[in-house]
C-alpha cells in the first residue's frame, strides 16, 4: 500500500511558483522532480489527485495533468491502478547502493548502521543543477584550481568569520574530501617515525590518513564523560609529537563537545610543547538542539590547522573538504597537495558554493530531520535495551553505547546474521579493546532505526548464550564512515 501526501503539504513544499519563462507545467514538474529526488516527497508516495493539487496551487487542471505526465515520462512517477500517480526514482535502489561498506550482504532488507552519513538534504539537487548552468565559462580554462575555486574559498572563509574567527580566502584550501585534507597535512607536516597524538577512541579513517607517512600514533584518552586533559597534556609533554589530532565538536564516536574552557586549556598545553593542532570540524554544523556552539578551537590556537567537510553537513556524495590554515603555512601545504592531486572537481565546487551560501536554510531542514531520527533511535534503545547506557548526544550523527558486558564483537556478529550492520568499539580503538561499546548512527529513516534496534535486542540476547565463545565478526571487513 502506497503512503499518501496531502495537496496542502505538497503546496507548502513547493512554495510559490516563480512564473519564469518556462511553461508553468514544466516548472511544476521540475519542482516536484527535485522534491522526489531529494526525498522530501518519499518514493512510493501517492501524489494528490489532479483536482486536489489544482485547488491547492491555484493553477489549471491542465497544468497539473501535464506536470504529472512529465514526471511519468522522466520516470519520477508512475500510474498505478487504484492508486493514481505514485512517486518513484529512475534507478532501482540496488543500482545506486555501493556495497563497499557491507560487501558480503546483498539483502535489501539489511539496515546499515555502520555508515554515519545521511541521505542528501533538501537543496543538494538544486545546487548541482545551478552548478551545471554555471560551468560553461570555466570550460575554456584548464580547470585546475589547486587551492580551490576562488568563489568557494571566499564563501568558506566567510563561514569562519561568522563564527568569530577572522579568515581570508588565502587561508582556505579546497580538497577532495576531509580525508584528503588530512593526507595533505600528513604529507606536509610529518616524516617517517614522527609522533602524532590522537584521541582514543577516534575516527579510524582519519588516523589512517594521518599515519600514511609512517607516523606513529600516540593515543590520548577520551572518557565517556569527556576529555582527560591533564593526562593528555602529560602525554603531549612526554611524546613530543609533531601534530595532535582532535575532534572537539561532537567527537566521533563519543558525540562529546569540548567546552571553551577545555579548548583554551588544551591549546595552552599544545603551545607549551610546540605542537600543531589538527582540528577536525566535520560535525561542527550538526548541533541538533538549537544550542550555541563553542568558539572554534583555532580561536585559542592561532597556529591550528582546521579540517572541514561537505560530506557530513551536506551530503556524502559531495566529495569535498577543506583546510583553514595560517597564511604562512599555505605554500608548504600547496606543495604537498600537488604531490597528491591537482585540485578538486570543479562541478562539485560550484555546487558547494550554492550550498554554503544557502547553508542556514539547508542546515535548518537537515538538523530537524536528524533530530527526529536521533530521538527515534534513542527512544527505541531505551525501550528495547534498557540495560545499555549512553549519554544523549546534542548533535552529530551517532550515539556511543556502553554494553553491560564486553561483548561488542559477538553482538555485531549476531546482528549481521539478523540483518543489521554495526561497528564494534574496537574499530575506533587506537590500540584495541573497547569491547564494551558500539557506535550507532541515526542516519537512516525512523522506521529502519526502530527495526534495527529490535534486531539488535535479539542479537544481544543471542550473544548472551555464546558469551564464552570466540566469535569472528564481520567488522574486520567494514569500512567505517
Amino acid at each position: 500500500m502506497s503512503r499518501t501526501i496531502s495537496a496542502s503539504r505538497v503546496a507548502t513544499l513547493l512554495g510559490p511558483l516563480s512564473a519564469d519563462e518556462r511553461p508553468l507545467y514544466l516548472e511544476l514538474a521540475e519542482s516536484l522532480r527535485l522534491l522526489i529526488g531529494e526525498g522530501r516527497i518519499p518514493v512510493a508516495t501517492r501524489l494528490p489527485s489532479e483536482r486536489e493539487l489544482m485547488a491547492a496551487l491555484g493553477v489549471s487542471r491542465t497544468t497539473v495533468t501535464r506536470a504529472y505526465a512529465e514526471l511519468r515520462d522522466r520516470e519520477y512517477a508512475e500510474s498505478r491502478r487504484g492508486s493514481g500517480t505514485v512517486t518513484r526514482l529512475p534507478l532501482r535502489a540496488q543500482s545506486v547502493t555501493d556495497r563497499v561498506f557491507a560487501p558480503w550482504s546483498t539483502d535489501p532488507d539489511v539496515v546499515d548502521l555502520n555508515c554515519a552519513a545521511p541521505s542528501a538534504p533538501a537543496g543538494v539537487a538544486a545546487a548541482y543543477e545551478a552548478a551545471v548552468a554555471e560551468l560553461p565559462p570555466y570550460l575554456s580554462s584548464h580547470g585546475y584550481y589547486p587551492a580551490g575555486l576562488g568563489r568557494l574559498r571566499e564563501a568558506l572563509a566567510q563561514t569562519y568569520v561568522e563564527r568569530g574567527l577572522p579568515t581570508t580566502p588565502d587561508q582556505i584550501m579546497v580538497t577532495s574530501g576531509a580525508l584528503a585534507a588530512a593526507s595533505v597535512v600528513a604529507q606536509a607536516m610529518t616524516a617517517p617515525g614522527d609522533r602524532v597524538v590522537v584521541e582514543d577512541p577516534v575516527y579510524p579513517n582519519a588516523t589512517q590518513a594521518l599515519s600514511h607517512r609512517s607516523a606513529r600514533l600516540v593515543p590520548a584518552p577520551v572518557d565517556p564523560d569527556g576529555w582527560d586533559l591533564s593526562a593528555t597534556a602529560e602525554i603531549v609533554r612526554q611524546a613530543a609529537p609533531r601534530l595532535a589530532y582532535l575532534i572537539p565538536d561532537f567527537q566521533n564516536p563519543t558525540g562529546l563537545v569540548m567546552s571553551d574552557e577545555q579548548r583554551a586549556e588544551y591549546a595552552a598545553a599544545l603551545r607549551r610543547a610546540r605542537v600543531t593542532a589538527v582540528v577536525d570540524e566535520a560535525h561542527q554544523a550538526l548541533a541538533l538542539d538549537g544550542q550555541e556552539m563553542p568558539a572554534p578551537f583555532a580561536t585559542h590556537s592561532p597556529g591550528a590547522i582546521t579540517i572541514g567537510s561537505a560530506s557530513k553537513q551536506f551530503w556524502g556524495g559531495l566529495r569535498l573538504g577543506w583546510l583553514r590554515v595560517p597564511e604562512e603555512m599555505m605554500p608548504t601545504l600547496l606543495q604537498a597537495r600537488m604531490s597528491l592531486d591537482l585540485g578538486a572537481p570543479l562541478l562539485e565546487q560550484l555546487a558547494l558554493v550554492h550550498l554554503v551560501e544557502n547553508r542556514h536554510d539547508v542546515w535548518a531542514a537537515n538538523r530537524e530531520r536528524l533530530a527526529r531520527q536521533r530521538d527515534v533511535l534513542l527512544d527505541a534503545l531505551t525501550t528495547e535495551l534498557p540495560e545499555w547506557s549512553f549519554n544523549r548526544p546534542a548533535g552529530g550523527l551517532a550515539v556511543w553505547c556502553r554494553l553491560p558486558q564486553p561483548r561488542a564483537s559477538a553482538l555485531v556478529a549476531e546482528a549481521e546474521r539478523l540483518g543489521v550492520i554495526a561497528a564494534a568499539g574496537r574499530v575506533f580503538a587506537v590500540e584495541g579493546g573497547l569491547e564494551h561499546y558500539v557506535r550507532l548512527p541515526w542516519t537512516r529513516p525512523g522506521e529502519q532505526l526502530e527495526l534495527a534496534v529490535t534486531r539488535l535486542a535479539q542479537a544481544w540476547a543471542l550473544s548472551s548464550t555464546r558469551a564464552g565463545a570466540a566469535v569472528r565478526t564481520g567488522s574486520d571487513r567494514l569500512t567505517v564512515a
